[in-house]
């Protein structure tokens, strides 16, 4: 199979929300056909391309010696792609029912769609600039989506969010420049790619920690994460985009691609470069436990665990071994499952119950009971309840730990574990309130409020959702020896 057959899940979505948002079609149920037609067709693509897995690079466009747009599928770009791939079919029909009554709806399913293609281009990308490129892009495409509706609180999110990317693009982009100017090539290969850099150890160094920082703002590390709460504002479909799946992945997915890929581990461990984003890492851990603990608001509680979960990917992938590697990917996948399976729940609740906060959840286990039941699944997931792949992820987290031996590692277990346990709390106290309601509480609740039904096209998302987060947990082994194969560069 040739290679350019990368390029059809990539201008596939592209080109597909490119023709919703221009020919508008009038009927709703065209449009809804359309967007899951293009989704089904390009995971679909993807899933036969993880199968053939060609080997050789597209070259699409040559700029200059050692500036090209380029795309390749490795191992690495298999975790992410399959990820993106799964999730976007059953994220688009739940999106469905949860919009039905919203207005301009051609226009988000539009960007909506094209997010998928743009996401796809970073997972596929053969080198820096590749990646850089449809990094920005990513940015530019989830702007709309953000603010939709153009509400007050809405604008004010995307602000913050456009004003954190840039400056997040300002620090990658000197990476980018750093690897330009040092590196073999721009192109990723495991290992690095840093050539004469005799005297330049301090400054490539600081460009390191100054990059990670960069793209360390999608993937929320303190003190960079202010836009990540602030964007529960947005359509449920959308911060689940954002938070579990396209945006806050990419950003971990390019830490992962240039720790590994560009600067090298051999380079990088034992310096103080690698400790001080081990230590960005295990404070946002902790930051972000601490912060749901705390926040009444449910989309914001699940977004600042987001903040927390983010950081277990970036403190195993500060590892720098192919044990911190493989556990970085297992809870990058774990957490994207876990994760939009939480906010399709709680958003079930607010477009179907009007109930957002809390201390609203009293007795709604007994009114939406496939709602919650699934939400107490991947919320016992998430706080690692074995066998579910939360616990698989972590227990990988803690081993690569263990197995580097360092203080800076097991320092990091201990974080690791303290919010663990206070992931605890912020999960339990929901569902706890759900079924077992004070009876004070539910006599408070207004009677008039009305909980209407979640239909075929949520009710069948939460089920897929949920029984992957079981399976995965329960059959992760050959996943895992996969990964493991991708760490050591097998695959």
């Amino acid at each position: 199979m040739s290679a350019y057959w990368l390029l059809v899940p990539l201008l596939l979505p592209i080109f597909g929300g490119a023709a919703i948002g221009i020919i508008k079609p009038h009927s709703r149920r065209v449009m809804e056909i359309m967007v899951m037609t293009v989704t089904l067709l390009t995971s679909a693509c993807v899933a036969l391309l993880l199968a053939v897995h060609p080997n050789d690079e597209a070259m699409i466009l040559q700029l200059a010696e050692r500036l090209s747009v380029k795309f390749f599928l490795d191992g690495s770009s298999c975790v992410f792609a399959g990820l993106v791939a799964l999730l976007w079919p059953i994220a688009s029909l739940y999106a469905i029912e949860y919009m039905e009554t919203e207005d301009h709806q051609n226009t988000f399913f539009a960007y909506y769609t094209v997010t998928y293609g743009i996401t796809l281009g970073i997972a596929f990308s053969a080198n820096l600039m590749t990646m850089y490129m449809f990094y920005e892009m990513l940015t530019l495409v989830t702007i709309p989506l953000m603010m939709h509706g153009l509400k007050y609180k809405s604008v004010v999110a995307t602000r913050k969010y456009v004003r954190y990317s840039i400056g997040g693009a300002a620090f990658a982009f000197i990476g980018f420049i750093a690897i330009v100017v040092f590196g073999e090539t721009i192109d990723f290969r495991l290992g690095g790619v840093l050539a004469d850099i005799a005297g330049k150890r301090t400054m490539l160094r600081v460009v390191y920690v100054m990059a990670v920082l960069g793209f360390g703002v999608k993937a929320a590390v303190f003190p960079f994460h202010g836009w990540l709460p602030s964007a529960s504002v947005a359509p449920t479909p959308v911060t689940a985009l954002l938070h579990a799946v396209a945006v806050v992945k990419a950003g971990a997915f390019a830490i992962i691609r240039i720790t590994y890929y560009s600067f090298g581990v051999t380079f990088l461990r034992g310096s103080w470069a690698q400790y001080t984003v081990m230590g960005f890492a295990m404070f946002t851990m902790l930051y972000g436990a601490v912060k749901a603990v705390k926040e009444q608001h449910c989309k914001r509680r699940l977004a600042y665990s987001t903040v927390s979960n983010l950081s277990y990917i970036l403190f195993a992938a500060t590892l720098m071994t192919e044990a911190g590697m493989t556990a970085a990917y297992a809870h990058m996948l774990g957490h994207g499952l876990m994760k939009i399976t939480l906010f399709y729940c709680i958003g079930a609740v607010n477009v179907k119950a009007k109930r957002y906060y809390v201390w609203e959840m009293d007795g709604m286990g007994r009114r939406m009971k496939l709602v919650f039941a699934v939400y107490t699944l991947a919320g016992l997931s998430l706080i690692g309840i074995p066998p579910l792949i939360g616990f698989v992820s972590k227990w990988y987290i803690g081993n690569a730990a263990v197995k580097q031996g360092t203080p800076f590692a097991y320092a990091g277990l201990g974080v690791l574990i303290l919010s663990a346990l206070l992931s605890a709390a912020y999960i339990l106290e929901v569902v706890v309130r759900a079924w077992m309601p004070r009876e004070a509480a539910v006599a408070e609740q207004p009677e008039d409020v009305q909980v209407r039904r979640t239909g075929w096209r949520m009710r069948l998302p939460l089920v897929l959702l949920a029984s992957i987060v079981a399976v995965m947990g329960i059959c992760s082994k050959p996943l895992l020896q996969f990964l493991a194969d991708v760490a050591a560069g097998i695959r």
